[in-house]
């Protein structure tokens, strides 16, 4: 049978948690429902593509079957975990689908995508009995969704380099952009006209803009940067692409 006794938690649990039997079997699911329904729920309260039973159900699944490859292998005298393999192979490609493309050429759902993945994985992780791997990884993966956001907002807006969603009232108008940016001590190193837009009455760019005044660097965020750039009177929106 399937023993995983080397594993912290089964020395504290006992040996029963190391070998496949109904009482280990309940405690690997409930770990996969329970740490992905945490997870769940942070995507969830973010309004996030993929919420709370999203997350149960991959974990839940690749739980299953890990618990299935154990118990075919232990009467078989397999060694091949056939299911999770196709388990880790069907999240990937539900991750994949879960990325979306905005009018705005922004990346949507990449996170909760990876975040998906991962937990599928975790649940695998349950569902192997490595409990004490399940439980450090689940307490790893909550604190990169919770926590992280603000520091990478943080470094994001302290940039030298940021990208922009902008919408003018007219296409002349963009030659008047491309001079206000280099007096306030920017530069553009790039400029791509979205034709999601076409004629809706704006002119619609992509700009990729880079901060080379030292004083700008210093005492500007990108929030700031835009939203002096939102006053000007031919821009009818501008928003930063993160």
């Amino acid at each position: 049978m399937h023993n995983i006794l080397s594993d912290p938690a089964v020395a504290f649990l006992g040996p029963w948690a190391g070998y496949l039997n109904v009482y280990s079997i309940l405690l690997r699911l409930g770990m996969a429902v329970l740490f992905s329904a945490i997870i769940g729920c942070e995507r969830a309260k973010k309004r996030h593509s993929a919420g709370l039973r999203t997350f149960i159900l991959i974990s839940l699944a690749s739980a299953i079957a890990a618990l299935t490859d154990l118990f075919l292998m232990s009467i078989t005298g397999g060694t091949l975990p056939v299911l999770s393999a196709a388990a880790v192979i069907a999240i990937s490609m539900i991750c994949v689908n879960s990325i979306l493309f905005s009018s705005r050429s922004k990346i949507k759902g990449l996170t909760t995508s990876a975040g998906l993945w991962a937990c599928g994985i975790i649940g695998l992780v349950c569902g192997a009995g490595f409990y004490t791997v399940a439980a450090v990884s689940f307490l790893f993966l909550i604190f990169i969704l919770s926590w992280l956001p603000a520091v990478e907002l943080y470094l994001t807006n302290r940039s030298n380099h940021f990208e922009v969603h902008l919408e003018l009232t007219s296409r002349i108008s963009l030659q008047d952009f491309v001079t206000t940016i280099r007096r306030l001590g920017m530069q553009i190193d790039d400029i791509e006209s979205n034709t999601a837009y076409i004629g809706s009455g704006l002119s619609v760019y992509t700009v990729m803009i880079s901060i080379s005044s030292k004083e700008l660097k210093k005492y500007k965020t990108h929030s700031q940067i835009i939203q002096a750039l939102s006053t000007l009177d031919y821009i009818y929106h501008i928003e930063e692409l993160r």
